[in-house]
This record gives structure tokens, C-alpha cells and sequence, in this order.
């Protein structure tokens, strides 16, 4: 048998599986809805922190309201591990007509409002099971055995969330949202974070009846905001604010901007000598990734001599003496070009001087002429089938530059 029919075979039998377990689960939920008589609302799972308290939602409902009489007493029972009652007692953990229950629970909802919200108090790891809850009003007894909850007790604390709504881009302005996960709104977290001190800690309700932690803040984006880490914390109390358990979550900005600070680095540094190897790096700051582009003087005419990469490297030769070396930067938001470097040679005490002279004479020329005529034109031109120079446009930029005075 090829591999190709046994895996198709094996596709259709984990479809069937899965199908069987949903046909399965689903006859067997109708099943038990049939039978029973109460049905609980809360949320299937919860997690809780040893050492603190669990808050659990809930409301409860009768197939046929006239079961329940308000005119007589009214109990609320939870039960762990196991639905049936009548043959296992012990699995009673909790009835609200005890005075002295097994757990520390007690009911802080309403019954007779059919609200049987519960708080879990000083939990430990090995609360961790499935609990029933159960309604006693006698004549009527019955446990909403459709509607588990799983609840799991953990040593720490689950970390925070952090949520950036808006585009992070510069000049943008973005709300920055840190979330953490509050089993116990009687003992939330304390929520801080690197973005300002002293932050608001709010507390809201979700649909489910659970609450969360919250911290917000709105700014505009600049270009030193790329890079930043931001650094959010919740510091949970247990041990009835004894101690604490803490989590922290935390997330890098990446903040598109345009372009800062070109400049070209020779290494080594001056003064060099003919013969020798000198490495012109360009460098920038911009987001996203950058392209570079190499220009250079020579004889009153810029000439593009190296695309595509960061560091130029060349054997310097006499003729270099007195050429100026420019590197350019660009990204989707913006077109920088660096001011002019020029090599210093052994011996030429005063080239320095003449770099600085030429580049004020022609620096206007070169940020104008060059940056939107040459550097765009050689930009456009590699995503086209046109020539990378072309020679309208370098004849006319190579006269601006011819017109200079030396």
C-alpha cells in the first residue's frame, strides 16, 4: 500500500473520530439536560493563585420554577470530583446551612435571586479538581450535573498582557492597554509598568462574570520610541496581603520612522596612507530596513560607484586624494544623504581644512540635485527595466557640479 492511500486513510479515520466524539458529547449533554432539574450558568474552567481567593460567578436556573417555594429555607452546596450526592457525602465540601464546611467557601450571592455567586478563600494546589453545585429547598434537591466547573489552583501568577491599538508608526498616536488576569477582585494585582509612574489601576467586569486589571495610556510615537521595551508587572497579594507573588510580561516596540543621523565612519581612522585598505560604513537610523547607495566626486562629477550595501570597502590610491565620499539612505518614509567625507592622507596637514571648504561650496548642490535627481532615479530604476544611469539626468547633475567653483 503506497503512503499516499495511507495517509487519506488516516485523515478519514481521525475525521471519524472527532465526529464520533462530538456526536458522542453532544447526545450525551442532551441526555443529562433531560434528566436534571437544575442548571448552573459560570464559566467552565477557572484558574485561581495559591494563597489567594477565587471569586466564582454564578446563577442558576429550575426546569420548572414551580419546584422552588421562597417561603422555605433555601441551601447552596458544592461538591468536588464527583456529581452524585446521595452515595457520597464526602465529596460535600460545602453547605451554606453548616456552620463549620470542610473548604473555605461561602456564598455571597443572593439564592433567592438565583444567584449563587461564590468566593474560594486561602486556596492551595490541591483544591485543584471539578466541582457541582447543588440547590436544597425540600421538598426540591437537585445538582446541576450538566455544568461542571474545572477549577485549577497554581503556585504563580499567570503573566500580564500587553495590547497596542493604532499604527505604530511615527507621529501616530497609540493606546497601550496592560491586562492581568484577576481571580479575586476582593485582592486584585497591583498593575505598574516603564511607561509612567504612578498608573491608574482599573478593575472591570467581563462578560462571563470574571474580572481583569487594567492600565492604559495614550501618547504620540516619535523615532525614539522604536527599540523601546516595555516592562509591565502585576504583584498579586496572598497569604491575606502578607506576601506577594509577582508576574511580568513585556514587549519591544518597532516604530517605523524615517530617517536619522547619516553619516559615514572611516576605519581606520585617519590619516591614511596609499596602499592601504580603509572600510567607509554607512550609517543611518530608520525603520524599516534600510537600503544604502555609495556616491563620490571626482574631477567636479558625482559618480554612484557601490549599490546595496552598508560598508565600501577599497585599496586607497593617490587618485582618491581630494575626492569626497557621500552615502545615502532610504526606506518607505524618507531619503537621507550624508554630508561629504574626505580621506586625510599622511603628511597633508590642511586637507581636513579643504574637505570642510569644499563641502560648504557644494553641499547645497548635492542635498538638492542629488538626493531627488540621482538617488531616486537609481531607486526607481532597479524595480524597472529602464538603465540604473540615466544620462539626461547625470549630464545635468554633473554640470551643477562642474559650475562649482574648485
Amino acid at each position: 500500500m503506497s503512503v499516499s492511500v495511507i495517509s487519506v486513510q488516516s485523515v478519514k479515520m481521525v475525521t471519524a473520530i472527532v465526529l464520533l466524539s462530538v456526536f458522542f458529547l453532544s447526545g450525551a449533554l442532551a441526555v443529562c439536560q433531560q434528566r436534571t432539574l437544575l442548571f448552573m450558568t459560570a464559566p467552565k474552567k477557572m484558574e485561581a493563585l495559591s494563597g489567594s481567593c477565587l471569586q466564582i460567578p454564578c446563577n442558576f436556573t429550575v426546569k420548572s420554577e414551580e419546584e422552588l417555594n421562597s417561603t422555605r429555607p433555601t441551601f447552596g452546596v458544592w461538591m468536588k470530583n464527583d456529581k452524585y450526592f446521595a452515595n457520597k457525602p464526602h465529596n460535600v465540601i460545602f453547605n451554606s446551612s453548616w456552620m463549620d464546611n470542610i473548604y473555605p467557601m461561602s456564598l455571597t450571592g443572593d439564592l433567592s435571586q438565583q444567584n449563587c455567586t461564590t468566593l474560594f478563600s486561602n486556596l492551595i494546589t490541591n483544591y485543584t479538581d471539578r466541582y457541582y453545585f447543588r440547590i436544597e429547598n425540600r421538598p426540591f434537591m437537585s445538582t446541576a450535573q450538566c455544568n461542571p466547573l474545572q477549577i485549577t489552583v497554581k503556585d504563580s501568577p499567570p503573566r500580564p498582557s500587553i495590547e497596542i491599538s493604532g499604527d505604530l508608526k511615527e507621529n501616530q498616536s497609540v493606546t497601550i492597554t496592560c491586562s492581568a488576569f484577576t481571580p479575586c477582585p476582593h485582592s486584585p494585582p497591583e498593575l505598574t509598568w516603564t511607561l509612567q509612574q504612578d498608573p491608574h489601576n482599573k478593575i472591570e467586569e467581563n462578560t462571563d462574570g470574571t474580572f481583569t486589571t487594567k492600565i492604559q495610556t495614550t501618547f504620540t510615537l516619535s523615532d525614539e520610541h522604536d527599540g523601546f521595551i516595555i516592562t509591565c508587572s502585576a504583584r498579586y497579594p496572598v497569604n491575606e496581603g502578607k506576601d506577594f507573588k509577582t508576574a511580568e510580561e513585556r514587549t519591544t516596540l518597532s516604530v517605523s520612522h524615517s530617517l536619522r543621523d547619516t553619516s559615514v565612519v572611516i576605519n581606520p581612522t585617519d590619516p591614511v596612507s596609499v596602499g592601504s585598505v580603509v572600510n567607509l560604513t554607512c550609517s543611518c537610523r530608520g525603520n524599516p530596513v534600510v537600503n544604502f547607495v555609495w556616491f563620490m566626486t571626482s574631477d567636479g562629477r558625482l559618480e554612484i560607484n557601490k549599490v546595496d550595501t552598508q560598508v565600501y570597502g577599497f585599496t586607497v590610491t593617490s587618485s582618491d586624494r581630494g575626492r569626497l565620499y557621500y552615502c545615502g539612505c532610504r526606506n518607505d518614509l524618507d531619503i537621507q544623504l550624508s554630508t561629504g567625507r574626505q580621506l586625510v592622507f599622511e603628511g597633508d596637514q590642511q586637507s581636513g581644512l579643504i574637505g570642510v571648504q569644499v563641502i560648504v561650496k557644494i553641499l547645497g548642490i548635492i542635498l538638492l540635485v542629488s538626493t531627488l535627481v540621482i538617488f531616486e532615479c537609481w531607486f526607481r530604476s532597479r524595480n524597472s527595466t529602464k538603465p540604473m544611469k540615466d544620462a539626461v539626468e547625470l549630464d545635468y547633475v554633473n554640470s551643477a557640479f562642474a559650475l562649482q567653483p574648485s
